[in-house]
């Protein structure tokens, strides 16, 4: 479900996608930005779920505030948040 036109491909599996945003950013909207989940409801649903980890660890609140480098995982895909202007001068967009 990665959004190929963030990072200009689709990470292998266990590859871990930098996913640049301005911050503050909460759980449920990082989910959403980096095409781990669709829709805001299906982000809403993985995270009440239990399926999210944030830096290893099960999260289970949507809105928790995301810091840069925080590494967000779901089954075998990994996001990492960077600032936007990191974001941006790695893929060239």
């Amino acid at each position: 479900m990665m959004d190929e036109s963030r990072s200009g491909r689709q990470p292998a599996s266990g590859d871990i996608a930098t996913v640049g945003a301005d911050t503050p950013i909460t759980l449920g909207q990082f989910v959403k930005l980096a095409g781990i989940a669709s829709t805001g409801g299906e982000a809403k649903q993985a995270i009440g779920l239990g399926l999210v980890r944030v830096n290893g660890q099960v999260e289970t609140r949507r809105g928790r505030k995301l810091s840069i480098n925080d590494i967000v995982e779901v089954g075998d895909r990994r996001a990492r948040l960077a600032p936007r202007s990191e974001a941006t001068a790695l893929t060239g967009l």
